[in-house]
C-alpha cells in the first residue's frame, strides 16, 4: 500500500522528534511492504521566519495532497512578542480549522516499569488507561465576537447542536472499542452551552445502550483525574475544558514526551502530533523524548490508514524499549540506560526489525 504523509517539523525539538518518527514510519514500510511518501512543509515560528506567515499556502497545498499530516511542535519565546495573527500557534489553529479536524484524541496510558516518573503514587498511576476526546474547532477559541480594547475584552463561547453531536458520537464509538464507559465533562450548572451539551449526551446515550455514561462538572473531573485516574475510560468534552484536562492528565504517566495525539475528521484524514511543546531550551541537543511522536505515527497508522497490525507493532516496540531498561532524560530512573533522541528511535526500529526477522523464521516452518 502507498500513502503520502505531509511532515511539518515545526519549531524547537519538533525538528528532532519528527525526524525520529519518520525513521520509524519508514521502518514500518519495510516490514509490512508499504510505501510512505513524505512531503515536507513549514508551520509555526519557522514558517513566519521564512515566509512571513505561520501557515503558508504551500503547506496547506502539501497537506491537501496527502493522506495524513505528521506535526512536530510549534512556538517558542522568540515569537512571543509577535502580534496575535503572527504567532506560531495561529498555524496550528489554522490547519485544524481549514481541514475540519473536529475531534482531538489523546490516549493517556501508564507504561509498565515507568511508574516512578509519575507524580502520583504507584497504586493510582499504574491503572491509568484513558482516551480524552476533545472538541477542537468550536467553543471559546473560535467564537465571535472576539475583541480586546484598553478597557475590556470579549471572548464568545458558542456551540451548535451539530458540533456537539458529532464529537459526542465519536466518544461513544471509541468507548465501544474500549471498556464501554463515557465520562462527559461540562459546566452545566453555569453555562448554557454546557446545558445543551448534557442534553445532547442524554439523547445520544439511548443509541448506545451498551455504553455506561457518567456526567461530571469540569471542576469535579479535574479533581477525580488526580484522586481516581484509573476510573476513566473515554472522556469527552468541549474545546477549552479538553485543552486543560488533557494537559492535566498528560502528566499522570510522568512525562509529556510519552503522549501522542490525533486530530481527525469523519473521513479519517488527520493531523498527528506529540502532546508536548517545542521545548526550545533543549532544542538541537538530541535529548528530547521521541516516544510521543513515534506513538503519534502509530495513531496515524490506525486511524487514518486502517493499519491496526502495524500500529500495534509500533506501540509494542516503543514499550519494549522501555521494558528493556532504556529511557530518555525526561524519565530517567535508576538502573535504566539513557538514550539520545536518535538512539531511542534506532532502538524502536531494532525492535521492529527483530519482529520482522522472527516473522520470516516462523514462516519458514509453516
Amino acid at each position: 500500500m502507498k500513502k503520502t504523509v505531509a511532515v511539518l517539523h515545526g519549531d524547537g525539538v519538533g525538528q528532532e522528534v519528527t525526524e525520529a518518527a519518520v525513521k520509524v514510519l519508514q521502518s514500518v514500510g519495510r516490514r509490512f511492504d508499504h510505501t510512505f511518501e513524505v512531503k515536507k512543509g513549514l508551520i509555526g515560528g519557522i514558517a513566519i521566519d521564512e515566509t512571513g506567515y505561520p501557515l503558508p499556502k504551500e503547506t496547506i497545498d502539501a497537506c491537501e495532497k496527502s493522506d495524513a499530516v505528521l506535526l512536530g511542535a510549534v512556538g517558542g519565546p522568540k515569537w512571543d512578542q509577535n502580534p496575535s495573527e503572527l504567532r506560531p500557534e495561529k498555524g496550528l489553529l489554522g490547519i485544524r480549522k481549514h481541514f475540519g479536524l473536529f475531534a482531538n484524541l489523546r490516549p493517556v496510558k501508564a507504561v509498565k516499569g515507568m511508574s516512578e516518573a509519575s507524580p502520583l503514587k504507584d497504586h493510582l498511576s499504574k491503572d491509568v488507561d484513558m482516551m480524552i476526546v476533545r472538541e477542537l474547532t468550536g467553543g471559546l477559541y473560535f467564537g465571535e465576537p472576539k475583541r480586546k480594547t484598553h478597557n475590556g475584552a470579549v471572548d464568545s463561547l458558542t456551540y451548535s447542536r451539530e458540533e456537539i453531536e458529532r464529537i459526542v458520537e465519536q466518544g461513544f464509538e471509541l468507548a465501544r472499542l474500549r471498556k464501554g464507559k463515557v465520562t462527559s465533562v461540562d459546566k452545566a450548572n453555569v453555562l448554557e452551552t454546557s446545558k445543551l451539551w448534557r442534553e445532547v449526551v442524554e439523547e445520544k446515550k439511548a443509541h448506545y445502550p451498551d455504553v455506561e455514561v457518567e456526567h461530571l462538572l469540569v471542576d469535579a473531573a479535574a479533581m477525580k483525574l488526580i484522586t481516581q485516574p484509573g476510573s476513566f475510560d473515554v472522556v469527552v468534552t468541549e474545546n477549552l475544558f479538553g485543552d486543560i484536562l488533557s494537559d492535566e492528565a498528560s502528566v499522570l504517566t510522568g512525562s509529556l514526551g510519552m503522549l501522542p495525539s490525533a486530530s481527525i475528521r469523519s473521513d479519517g484524514f488527520g493531523l498527528y502530533e506529540p502532546v508536548h511543546g517545542s521545548a526550545p531550551d533543549i532544542a538541537g541537543m538530541n535529548i528530547a523524548n521521541p516516544s510521543a511522536a513515534i506513538l503519534s505515527v502509530a495513531m496515524m497508522l490506525k486511524y487514518s490508514f486502517g493499519m491496526e497490525t502495524e500500529a500495534s507493532a509500533v506501540e509494542t516496540a516503543v514499550y519494549s524499549v522501555f521494558d528493556d531498561g532504556y529511557c530518555t532524560t525526561d524519565v530517567q530512573k535508576s538502573g535504566h540506560r539513557v538514550l539520545t533522541t536518535s538512539a531511542f528511535a534506532d532502538k524502536v526500529i531494532e525492535e521492529l526489525e527483530r519482529e520482522l526477522v522472527s516473522d520470516h523464521i516462523m514462516s519458514a516452518y509453516v
